[in-house]
């Protein structure tokens, strides 16, 4: 494995999420879907890192079957302990699978959920290629880096652009979803709160540990100044860009 990826995996596998989100804007973007919260339905959460979007939804959807995918599997063992301890193994099955390679049967779920994920593929190529997984009528609800609004300061939208190029307005997120054979239901921005207090705050806490496992090491602290210039982009900037939730029904 890649060194950079196992220091990253570090840094991160103790975090509760590895992404801006909350348990609050889970049970927002679940609202928006409209779907009965008490029937047994079939959801595949993908990408689902440690753990929190999926802890979220089986304490939502008590009903529920969930496959929580991840291709990490530090993070999936992470995972298991985390639905041991919180008494939903049996109904949350872990599995160590890449986003784009899912060994899923067509139309074998109800609802679809990428927290924060689906960039690792690409939203136009991750919402065309799942799309087989859900039946006919079934809900896709994935959270990505948005512009929120029309223009932006050169500085960031260079970022950005770098950074992820398929980065764009929820306007252009909403026509790829209806290019893909999706009706959009809903849409929301995560509010500040899930990328300091949730996110951000939490991974400043856990630099100075990590560098302490890592003496010595230039690429440790590069990673930590990568993430450190990331924090202080949103500082200047987050009033143009964030993570938005769509949420859409397969036609």
């Amino acid at each position: 494995m890649d060194v950079d990826l196992q220091l990253l995996i570090d840094l991160h596998r103790d975090a509760d999420r590895q992404g801006p989100g909350s348990d609050v804007e889970t049970a927002r973007a679940l609202d928006l879907a409209r779907i009965d919260r008490a029937a047994p339905l079939r959801v595949a959460d993908i990408g689902c890192g440690t753990g929190a979007s999926t802890l979220a939804l089986a304490r939502l959807l008590p009903a529920a079957e969930i496959t929580a995918v991840d291709l990490l599997p530090a993070f999936i063992e992470v995972l298991g302990a985390r639905l041991a301890r919180a008494g939903v193994a049996d109904r949350v099955r872990p599995l160590c699978r890449s986003m784009d390679d899912l060994p899923f049967a067509d139309a074998q779920f109800d609802l679809l959920w990428s927290e924060g994920a689906i960039y690792n593929l690409g939203f136009e190529r991750g919402v065309e290629q799942w799309r087989r997984c859900l039946r006919p009528g079934g809900v896709l609800a994935v959270s990505e880096i948005t512009w929120t609004t029309a223009t932006r300061p050169s500085e960031v939208q260079a970022h950005w652009a770098a950074e992820y190029p398929e980065i764009d307005t929820a306007a252009a997120k909403l026509a790829v979803l209806e290019r893909h054979g999706y009706a959009p239901i809903g849409y929301l921005v995560l509010p500040e709160s899930c990328w300091e207090a949730h996110y951000y705050r939490p991974m400043r806490d856990r630099f100075a540990a990590f560098l302490a496992r890592h003496a010595g090491d230039e690429r440790a602290r590069a990673i930590v100044a990568a993430e450190e210039t990331e924090m202080a982009l949103y500082a200047r900037y987050g009033a143009f860009y964030g993570y938005g939730f769509y949420v859409a029904r397969k036609l």
